[in-house]
């Protein structure tokens, strides 16, 4: 069965439990598919500073600039899954999809609502998953 390594342990100090109770049974569907994909965790540790977001914003891979516009990572309600492959994080598509799956399939066994960035209709963010207090 995969698990989360370390530094994604880590990555998930602050983090809301419903997020990583989500994250551990999308882990399990993932183990248990011929086509199953190992996860990391790439937000940075726990939740975002209103600096971190506001870097991220300036370097035009978020919409929320941490000060007027906060981020789910600022309040733990979000983080941001990729797929784990040959020893590294990995950007392929086909392979965040099979997160996603997961992800979206562990949520719902779990009834609850989880948002995926691939759905956002302006900005496509394949590796981000929120939820709403």
């Amino acid at each position: 069965m995969y698990k989360l390594g370390k530094k994604s342990l880590e990555n998930l100090k602050g983090v809301n439990p419903i997020l990583i109770e989500i994250l551990n049974r999308a882990l399990e569907i993932s183990s248990n598919r011929k086509d199953g994909v190992d996860f990391t965790i790439i937000s940075t540790a726990g939740i975002r500073t209103p600096e971190e977001q506001n870097k991220l914003f300036l370097k035009g891979v978020s919409k929320a600039d941490g000060y007027t516009k906060i981020s789910y990572h600022q309040t733990g309600n979000a983080l941001d899954v990729v797929p784990y492959v040959n020893g590294r994080a990995s950007w392929d598509e086909s392979e965040l999809l099979k997160v996603a799956v997961c992800m979206l399939q562990a949520a719902n066994d779990l009834n609850y609502k989880l948002e995926w960035g691939g759905f956002f209709k302006s900005f496509k963010d394949y590796p981000h998953y929120q939820i709403k207090d």
